[in-house]
């Protein structure tokens, strides 16, 4: 590496090596909102029409965009159906008209002050991936100011030569306008794995890095870059060396990726003959399309919350029903494992006056909840059993850390069963029914719960957070976070053993299920089925193709002998370079560690 070069590192949001010229967009010259206030009722009635005509413009666009997105990238174009939902949300709609109306506020600010309350809202939401839809409302936010204000920036990516895109953000909309003839790559100062622009970019497969502090001020326009989506590194500037070695790099792994994807819709069976289902992760039906297209054995994790923030009121029984059925259609004869409810009475859902909670990861939320207000939860469970008459359906229920939960749970859905065939409604009358397993307390009575329950699934993300008492989006302390945990690995072991011994399969659906450094030690402790971004699905079917159980089974048994997760973290990385180096020098989870 040259003294010239400059070395920025983010989180590898989608997969690729690409070297370009650097196109800035620069926020500096931001629409800012203005303060005013209005004193008449002929000023509020010409404030109200501006900003309703903000509202229609913005609709306008957005599916003029929608019908343009849905030709060339149908999979995408549900996320411009959530901005034009957005629109309409009481919170960005209603609550700044009532501004104007009752506070004497412009528009502008109006819209400002109902869009910092949405911010405070987003802020109280514990799950990482419910929180990064901020960007999505902020997107619709930012479009509506520029309207109001008549200075609303377009950006257009045409240009000569391919280009690396650097900017603060990018919405869905303006990612899926990039082509691969213009755009090679992007970089964003925001955003997360999660994030939409970076579903977007790994489903165009075009690199991406996000999360780059400053990446807008510390790189110029016009200069040359490497971006490696591997491990998340920008060269600014790179000498000739390093560029060669890049190139050949990213020769390399584009030959590797297309030998990847060809067998990726093949099952994931070892040498040995053990096959392993692996799932797809899914928050949106639009979603089952990406799950196929990357060979997804099914549905293990359908988060069921999209439908109640984006309506922000309980939606109706057929409402669920049909968004259930649809899912359960398109991805038949494959299942699909349908999770109950996981967002508490600090969300805007309950008819309830809940108070504020200081600590809602603790408090009414997932199970707790459902339980509580059993006429939200009867109305998801009726429209899952409806829609498990349409395909093979599971329901599993989220933070069990009790037997009297499951059995409560079981009983109401028994009872409803009883009430849909005296209805004459036809539904699975075997629906499998499983745990969540996500608490210590569900680890331990793990052998009492299997008693209640079809199967597990254990989910690591709230688990490793509760075990390791680590709040993983809290920088201080995030790098602590760690799956590899000597605790985290023997709580594994207890589920598995405890499902082995009642004869029910164990699944695993948090993030830690799509990472290939795990796998190995997960499948040798006896997880069966693995749920993941869909993203993830061909690489970790390669991985399960290219090593025999009893191999996985001495890697967990001697990392469970190790007692730091340092060690044991090393210990997986030693044993994967020195058994798949082909999978360790291309996976985003490896490659940081390989590259120096």
């Amino acid at each position: 590496m040259t003294s010239r070069s400059l070395v920025l590192r983010g989180i590898p949001a989608s997969p690729g090596i690409v070297i370009g010229r650097a196109k800035v967009l620069s926020d500096r010259g931001e629409v800012q909102a203005s303060f005013r206030l209005i004193y008449t009722e002929e000023e509020r009635t010409a404030e109200l029409a501006r900003f309703q005509g903000a509202v229609d413009q913005a609709q306008e666009d957005l599916s003029l965009l929608k019908e343009e997105i849905a030709g060339e990238f149908p999979e995408h174009a549900h996320l411009l159906e959530l901005h034009l939902l957005i629109l309409k949300d009481q919170m960005l709609y209603d609550e700044p008209r009532r501004l104007i109306r009752e506070s004497n506020l412009n528009a502008e600010w109006a819209l400002n002050q109902a869009f910092e309350k949405v911010k405070a809202l987003f802020r109280r939401i514990e799950d990482p991936y419910i929180k990064g839809r901020i960007q999505d409302v902020e997107s619709v936010y930012r479009r509506l100011l520029g309207n109001l204000t008549g200075k609303n920036p377009r950006r257009h990516f045409n240009a000569p030569d391919p280009i690396i895109i650097v900017a603060r953000d990018l919405s869905p909309a303006e990612t899926t306008q990039m082509t691969a003839s213009q755009v090679v790559g992007f970089i964003t100062e925001r955003g997360g794995k999660t994030s939409h622009t970076a579903i977007v970019a790994q489903s165009l497969e075009i690199p991406a890095v996000v999360g780059v502090d400053a990446a807008t001020q510390r790189i110029a326009p016009g200069v040359e870059l490497i971006l490696d989506g591997l491990t998340g590194r920008i060269i600014v500037e790179p000498g000739d060396d390093l560029r060669r070695t890049y190139r050949n790099r990213r020769q390399e792994f584009e030959l590797f990726k297309g030998e990847v994807a060809a067998f990726s819709n093949l099952p994931a069976i070892t040498p040995d003959e053990q096959r392993t289902r692996v799932m797809a992760n899914i928050e949106l039906p639009e979603e089952v399309a990406v799950a196929k297209k990357h060979g997804a054995d099914g549905i293990g994790l359908y988060r069921t919350e999209f439908l109640y923030l984006r309506l922000r009121h309980v939606p109706s029984e057929e409402d669920l029903y049909q968004d259930y059925r649809r899912v359960v259609e398109e991805m038949a004869p494959l299942p699909v494992t349908i999770r109950t409810l996981d967002i508490g009475g600090d969300k805007f859902l309950s008819p309830l006056d809940y108070p504020q909670e200081l600590n809602p990861a603790l408090g009414l939320r997932a199970i707790r909840f459902c339980l509580k207000e059993q006429a939200i939860f009867r109305k998801q469970l009726r429209a899952i059993l409806r829609a498990s008459a349409h395909g093979p359906v599971q329901v599993m229920f989220p933070l069990i850390s009790n037997v009297r939960e499951m059995r409560e749970a079981r009983e109401l859905l028994a009872e409803l069963k009883e009430e849909l065939v005296r209805e004459g409604l036809p539904f699975d009358p075997r629906l499998p029914v499983g745990a969540m397993i996500e608490v210590p307390a569900a680890v331990t009575l793990a052998g009492l719960l299997s008693r209640e329950a079809d199967f597990f699934s254990i989910g690591t993300n709230d688990l490793i957070q509760y075990a390791l008492a680590i709040d993983r989006g809290n920088k201080q302390v995030a790098e602590m976070y760690q799956p590899l945990h000597p605790a985290v690995l023997r709580m594994i072991k207890m589920v598995v053993e405890a499902g082995r011994e009642a004869g029910i399969p164990v699944a695993m659906c948090g993030e830690m299920a799509g990472d290939p450094l795990y796998l190995p030690i997960l499948l040798g402790l006896g997880v069966t089925e693995l749920s993941m971004n869909a993203m993830a699905i061909p690489m970790v079917k390669h991985v399960i193709r290219s090593f025999e159980v009893q191999e996985a089974r001495d890697m967990a048994r001697h990392a469970l002998e190790l007692v730091t997760v340092e060690e044991i973290n090393d210990y997986a990385a030693r044993e994967m370079r020195q058994r798949f180096p082909e999978i360790c020098r291309f996976s985003s989870a490896l490659a940081g560690n390989l590259v120096t």
